[in-house]
């Protein structure tokens, strides 16, 4: 369904500030499938998240979604197969613009978009229908403007306008981070009801190892730009959160072994 086949890309190069951000990165996910990405800050994961949704283009590699190569494709043709979510909850939404303005828009996403069209009676009566069951009163405040609402309530209606159209796939990054505990559980179940629900094919980066094991049917380890571990739905299933920390120590216990090794290597031509 989403093919990554030894895709790189390089930051900066030439420069002293160059940065190996991808290195030959290869995965496939199936239909369906709802993969965890797990890493330490600059391990790639957001990268990668990045790569797939066009946010620039790739050194080398390519990237097939639903059998189309969509390498080349711009970030904005990608947004018609493409639903995703921000860490930012501010991110995603137009803030001077309704509730409703905004569901219209997510409910025209990859056609030709017109407000006077898209706010029909019978499209804001669905408006409604669909905001209800989240259980935030937004139901009967669809004109009030997004921006003005709290970061948690503005997520959830982010990731409503998201998946509205069920996207050939989603991809959430770090989308509780920035919210308190008690709303992140809440975003998360509802996360995880939509994705369960419609069978959404899902690609989710989160720094919390919990989510990693309670949800979704693989895991993902990334680190220094690759791929670290890949544990499919077998595996997975035996994860406790014990045994990623213990994978996350032993990449950190390599990294200063090949520090040292560097340091003596350097030390030896001073």
């Amino acid at each position: 369904m989403l093919e990554v086949k030894n895709i790189s890309k390089t930051f900066n190069p030439g420069t002293v500030n160059e940065v190996n951000a991808l290195q030959n990165i290869s995965f496939k996910l199936e239909e369906g499938s709802f993969v965890c990405v797990l890493g330490t800050n600059g391990s790639g994961k957001s990268t990668m998240l990045n790569a797939v949704a066009g946010a620039f283009e790739v050194d080398t590699g390519s990237i097939s979604l639903k059998g189309q190569d969509i390498t080349q494709w711009s970030e904005n043709k990608r947004a018609a197969l493409v639903g995703r979510v921000f860490q930012n909850p501010f991110s995603g939404t137009a803030p001077n613009m309704s509730i409703r303005e905004n569901l219209a828009l997510a409910s025209r996403r990859g056609l030709i978009r017109g407000l006077s069209w898209g706010l029909s009676q019978s499209l804001i009566r669905e408006f409604k229908e669909r905001v209800k069951p989240l259980n935030m009163g937004l139901e009967d405040r669809l004109e009030n403007p997004i921006g003005k609402l709290s970061g948690g309530q503005r997520q959830v209606l982010t990731l409503l306008m998201a998946t509205w159209l069920q996207p050939e796939l989603l991809l959430l990054d770090e989308h509780t981070a920035a919210l308190d505990p008690k709303t992140a559980a809440l975003v998360i179940a509802l996360t995880d009801k939509i994705v369960q629900k419609d069978k959404l094919t899902t690609l989710m980066v989160t720094h919390s190892m919990q989510q990693a094991v309670n949800l979704g049917n693989r895991v993902i380890m990334m680190h220094r730009g690759q791929i670290a571990y890949d544990f499919n739905e077998d595996d997975k299933r035996r994860l406790k959160v014990n045994d990623l920390l213990s994978l996350f120590d032993e990449l950190r216990r390599k990294d200063q072994i090949d520090m040292g090794v560097m340091e003596l290597v350097i030390n030896e031509y001073v």
